[in-house]
């Protein structure tokens, strides 16, 4: 190799890495070395305090507790339906 091919080596080398340098950048921009200010976590504690009393009250609606009303017979999902139930209503009216 001569000297003139090496130097040519390095000449594209040099171009291709600058070229690369100004193309990175304008993709990713600039580093920002300003700080920013975010919201702190409060500390957890293990202590449980006490729930609502308008919420969670002795005289509230239990949502797990079956409501039976006007003592109709309770059924599970079946596929056909209850017709003893209908033709009650439909007497009464």
């Amino acid at each position: 190799m001569k000297k003139t091919d090496l130097a040519m080596i390095i000449l594209i080398a040099a171009v291709s890495v600058g070229i690369a340098y100004f193309v990175a950048s304008s993709f990713l921009g600039e580093m920002d070395n300003r700080g920013v200010k975010v919201q702190t976590v409060d500390v957890i504690t293990s202590t449980v305090e006490k729930p609502d009393a308008r919420i969670f009250n002795s005289d509230a609606i239990n949502p797990s507790v079956e409501v039976n009303i006007n003592e109709t017979k309770t059924t599970t999902a079946t596929s056909e339906p209850d017709t003893t139930t209908t033709d009650a209503v439909e007497s009464t009216r």
